[in-house]
C-alpha cells in the first residue's frame, strides 16, 4: 500500500549529494521526434540529465550510480488522465458498488449487504447503476428500496453520475412530492399519478444531493488517499480532475505544501456550484504537484440517461431533446467571467446541441478577451455535427475525449441517436484530422481509471472479447502512437506543461510509466492483459508491482 508522504520526489537542497539513479528498459519510447527510442534514462533532482543506450547514459550518469533495471518491461513517458474525478473514486471505492448488477433485485441484494464505509451519517450511499443492462432497460422505482429501507434514506447515483434513484425517505427530507416542479436543466421521472418515481436526472439530483450528509474530514482523507494510491497502481503519473469542490482543493492544496501526493494534479475548478465565485476571487493557483488554471462547467447531461442535449429528437424516445444544465446566456457570462481571470475554460458537452453551443461560445469568448493561449477545451466533445467538428479543430481547441466510453455505449449509443447522428459520435480521427488536440481520459469513477483499457479502447473500438468485428465504427480508431500521445502528450499541451512533461527528454520532468507490454508496436490485444510493473513521478517510484 502506498502511503501518502512516501515515495514522493524531494528535490534535494542545492549543495547536498544528489543520488543519480539509471533507469534500464528492453524499450524506451520517448515520443521524442529526434530520438524516439532508447535504452535508458538518467534521472537527478527529479529530471531527465540523459536518455539514450545503456553505454551513453551509464556514463552520464557517472560513477555510483544507481541503477534500476526493469528488464523486458517497455516505458513510456508519464500516461496522464486528462478527465477525471479524484474524490469521486475515492467515494466509489468505499460505498457500495452496484456496477455490473443485472437487476433491481440484484442492487437491493447488494444495498443490504453494502459495508459501514457506504453511509454519509445515516445516508446509504451507492453507485454505478445502469438500467441499459436490465431486463426491459426501464428506469428503476422507489418501491423496491422502500421495501428493504423504509427509514433509512438511499441515495445511488447512475453509472454517469447524471441520475440518481432515491427512495421514499429520501424524497421525504429532501420535501419532493407530486406537487414539487421540475428544476431548470433537471427532471423528476414520475408515474401515471404524478407521484416521483425515485429517480432523478442531472440538477433535479440536487434537491436531494443537497440534504445528504456531507462526508466527515476522515471519511475525505481516506477516500482522496485511496484515491490517489489507485491512481499510481494503474500507472497515472498525472490527473486532470474535471470540476474539484473547494473542500478537496483545500484538502490537496495542504498536501502538495507538505509534500504528500503521490502524482500531479491538474485541477479544473468547479465552476458550476457556489464555490464558483470563491474560485473567480481567488484566481488560479500553481504549487508543486497540484495546479489549478482551469475551470469546468457542465452544459448538458449524459447519452445513458438521456440527458445529453440534441438538436433533434432521441430516436428512441420521440419528443425527447435532452436537457440544458445552465441557459446558454449563462454559460457566456461564466466563461467570459473566468477568461477574464486567466482561467482556461473546460466545458463538458455530451449531445450535438450542446457541442454546437459550447464551440461557440468558446470562439467567441476567447477572441472577445484575447484568451485563445489559454486552450480552451472541450470536455467529453461525444457527439458533434460535420460543421461542429471542423469548427472546434479551426478553432484550435482542445478534445478532452474519454476512449472507454465509446466501448461501454456502442451497445445502446444507436438506438440513442439513429445511424446518421452516429458517424458524428466517439469521433476521436476526425477531430484530430480537423486540427484538434486530443486529450484522453477515462472520466473514472464513471469508468475504470486503468489507463491499459483505454489504450486499448482507443485502438481497438472493441471490447475484451473482441467484438465487434473489426471494432465499432472502425474509422474512427487511433493508432498505437496516437492513443499513447493522447495519453501524454496531449494532457501535458492541455495543461500547459509541454515543455516539462509528455516526452522523455533531457531536462524534462523524470515522470514515466514502465509496462509489461508496448503500447505502440505490440498487437491492441496485449494490453488487455497487461500489466503496470513500475510508475515513476518527479524520479522515484510510486508504485511497483510485486
Amino acid at each position: 500500500m502506498l502511503v501518502l508522504g512516501q515515495g514522493c520526489a524531494r528535490r534535494a537542497p542545492e549543495g547536498a549529494r544528489v543520488e543519480t539513479t539509471v533507469y534500464v528498459a528492453r524499450r524506451i519510447r520517448t515520443l521524442d521526434e529526434r530520438k524516439p527510442e532508447a535504452q535508458a534514462l538518467a534521472v537527478r533532482r527529479g529530471r531527465l540529465v540523459a536518455v539514450g543506450t545503456k553505454a551513453e547514459v551509464l556514463k552520464a550518469a557517472g560513477e555510483g550510480a544507481r541503477v534500476v533495471d526493469y528488464g523486458e518491461a517497455v516505458m513510456v513517458p508519464g500516461l496522464v488522465d486528462a478527465h477525471a474525478h479524484i474524490a469521486g473514486l475515492g467515494r466509489s471505492l468505499t460505498v457500495a458498488r452496484l456496477e455490473g448488477a443485472g437487476s433491481v433485485d440484484e442492487v437491493v441484494r447488494r444495498l443490504a449487504e453494502a459495508p459501514a464505509t457506504s453511509f454519509q451519517g445515516d445516508w446509504l450511499m451507492g453507485k454505478g447503476w445502469d438500467q441499459n443492462g436490465w431486463p426491459g432497460q426501464g428506469f428503476p422505482g422507489r418501491s423496491e428500496l422502500d421495501a428493504r429501507f423504509p427509514r433509512t434514506p438511499v441515495y445511488l447515483t447512475r453509472v454517469d453520475h447524471h441520475a440518481a434513484w432515491v427512495n421514499g425517505e429520501a424524497l421525504r427530507r429532501a420535501g419532493i412530492s407530486r406537487e414539487t416542479p421540475d428544476p431548470a436543466g433537471g427532471r423528476i421521472l414520475r408515474d401515471e399519478k404524478g407521484e416521483p418515481t425515485g429517480v432523478l436526472v442531472d440538477n433535479a439530483m440536487d434537491l436531494v444531493a443537497k440534504v445528504v450528509s456531507p462526508p466527515t474530514d476522515e471519511q475525505l482523507e481516506a477516500r482522496l488517499s485511496a484515491s490517489l494510491e489507485r491512481c499510481a497502481q494503474v500507472g497515472l503519473t498525472g490527473v486532470h480532475d474535471a470540476g474539484m469542490d473547494l473542500r478537496t482543493f483545500r484538502k490537496l492544496q495542504a498536501w502538495d505544501m507538505a509534500g504528500r501526493l503521490p502524482v500531479r494534479v491538474y485541477a479544473m475548478a468547479d465552476g458550476q456550484g457556489e464555490d464558483r465565485h470563491t474560485y473567480l476571487e481567488l484566481g488560479t493557483y500553481g504549487g508543486r504537484m497540484l495546479e489549478m488554471k482551469a475551470v469546468k462547467f457542465l452544459l448538458d447531461g449524459a447519452l445513458g440517461s438521456r440527458g445529453a442535449a440534441l438538436h433533434e429528437a432521441y430516436s428512441d424516445a420521440p419528443g425527447e431533446t435532452g436537457l440544458l444544465l445552465m441557459e446558454p446566456e449563462e454559460l457566456a457570462r461564466r466563461t467570459w467571467a473566468f477568461m477574464e481571470r486567466g482561467f482556461q475554460v473546460c466545458v463538458h458537452a455530451i449531445g450535438d446541441r450542446a457541442n454546437t453551443l459550447v464551440v461557440d461560445t468558446l470562439i467567441r469568448a476567447s477572441a472577445a478577451t484575447g484568451t485563445k493561449p489559454l486552450r480552451h477545451r472541450v470536455e467529453h466533445a461525444q457527439i458533434l455535427r460535420p460543421e461542429d467538428i471542423r469548427k472546434l479543430g479551426e478553432a484550435g481547441l482542445v478534445a478532452s475525449v474519454q476512449p472507454t466510453h465509446a466501448t461501454s455505449d456502442m451497445g445502446w449509443a444507436e438506438a440513442r441517436l439513429g445511424a446518421e447522428r452516429l458517424k458524428g459520435a466517439y469521433a476521436w480521427k476526425s477531430l484530430k484530422e480537423a486540427g484538434a488536440v486530443l486529450a484522453l481520459g477515462s472520466d473514472f469513477p464513471i469508468e475504470n481509471p486503468d489507463v491499459l483499457s483505454g489504450l486499448y479502447a482507443a485502438r481497438a473500438r472493441q471490447d475484451a472479447a473482441g467484438k465487434p468485428e473489426g471494432g465499432w465504427q472502425p474509422r474512427e480508431r487511433l493508432t498505437g502512437q496516437e492513443a499513447l500521445e493522447g495519453f501524454t502528450v496531449g494532457p501535458a499541451w492541455a495543461s500547459f506543461s509541454e515543455e516539462r512533461r509528455g516526452r522523455l527528454v533531457e531536462g524534462m520532468d523524470a515522470d514515466f510509466t514502465v509496462l509489461s507490454v508496448d503500447p505502440v508496436s505490440d498487437d491492441a490485444k496485449a494490453l488487455i492483459d497487461a500489466k503496470v510493473v513500475a510508475t515513476v513521478v518527479d524520479g522515484r517510484e510510486v508504485h511497483r508491482s510485486p
